[in-house]
C-alpha cells in the first residue's frame, strides 16, 4: 500500500534538486546533505537527489519527502536518469518517497520499453510513487496514461525530440497544455531558475516546481555574474 501522507507537503511548494555530478566541484554526499539542510531552513518542502550515496545522508538531515534518481550513461542509449530497473532496485535501499525516471521516447537500454519498465517496477514496489521526466507533450500524455503518479517537464529542450524548445515559450504554454490535458499532478521542472518563472508555474496549476542549478550549483551562478562584468 502507497503511502503518500507527504503528497501534501510538497503541494504547492518548492522542491529543490541538490545534485552535483563526479565532475563539479561540490560532488560529496556531505555537501549535498549540508546543501538539503540549507534547503529545508530556506523553505524548500521536497528535496530531488541523485545517487543512493546521497540520498542516505540526505535523509539523515532532513524531514522531507526526497524525489530520487540516479544518473548513469549507457554506451546504447541517450537514456540516463534512472533508465533501467538496475537503478530503481538501487534506490529502493535507500527509500525515497519517488522515484523519478526517464519517460521520453528515447531509445532505452537493451531496447526495453518504457511501459516494460514501468509495470516492472509497479509489480516489484508497488509503495513507491513514480515521477515521469518527459520533454515533449506527447511523452508526457504517453506517461500518463500509463499512470505515472507524477508527469515532470525535466527534460524540455534536453533531447533530440525536444531540441530547440523553451519550457517558457509562450508564457509556458507547454505547461499550461498539460495542466489542463493530464489527469496526473504535472510537477515544473527545467529550467524554472528564478523566483518569478516559480510563482507564474504556481498561478498556471503546477503541484509543485523543482529548482536547482539556480539554487545549488554555485559554479553557475558565479558565471552569470561574471557575464555581467563583461
Amino acid at each position: 500500500m502507497k503511502d503518500s501522507s507527504w503528497s501534501e507537503q510538497i503541494k504547492g511548494n518548492l522542491i529543490v534538486s541538490c545534485q552535483a555530478l563526479k565532475d563539479e566541484p561540490l560532488h560529496s554526499s556531505f555537501i549535498m546533505g549540508r546543501m538539503a539542510l540549507a534547503a529545508e531552513q530556506g523553505g524548500a518542502k521536497g528535496i530531488r537527489a541523485n545517487s543512493v550515496d546521497d540520498i542516505r545522508e540526505i535523509k539523515k538531515l532532513v524531514d522531507l519527502p526526497v524525489i530520487g534518481i540516479i544518473k548513469r550513461d549507457y554506451s546504447n542509449s541517450d537514456v540516463f536518469i534512472t533508465a533501467t530497473i538496475k537503478e530503481v532496485d538501487e534506490l529502493m535501499t535507500a527509500n525515497p518517497e519517488i522515484i523519478a525516471l526517464d519517460a521520453t521516447s528515447s531509445l532505452r537500454p537493451n531496447n526495453e520499453t518504457l511501459d516494460e519498465i514501468y509495470h516492472n517496477i509497479r509489480e516489484k514496489y508497488p509503495e513507491v510513487s513514480l515521477m515521469a521526466d518527459c520533454s515533449t507533450l506527447a511523452e508526457m500524455k504517453k506517461a500518463d496514461d500509463l499512470g505515472f503518479d507524477f508527469i515532470g517537464t525535466t527534460l524540455v529542450g534536453y533531447t533530440k525530440q525536444s531540441e530547440g524548445e523553451k519550457i517558457e515559450a509562450d508564457d509556458f504554454a507547454l505547461i499550461k497544455k498539460a495542466v489542463e490535458e493530464l489527469q496526473h499532478p504535472v510537477i515544473a521542472e527545467g529550467n524554472i531558475n528564478t523566483p518569478k518563472k516559480t510563482e507564474r508555474v504556481l498561478d498556471i496549476g503546477v503541484y509543485s516546481v523543482v529548482v536547482g542549478s539556480a539554487i545549488t550549483r554555485p559554479q553557475l551562478i558565479t558565471e552569470k555574474f561574471v557575464a555581467a562584468t563583461k
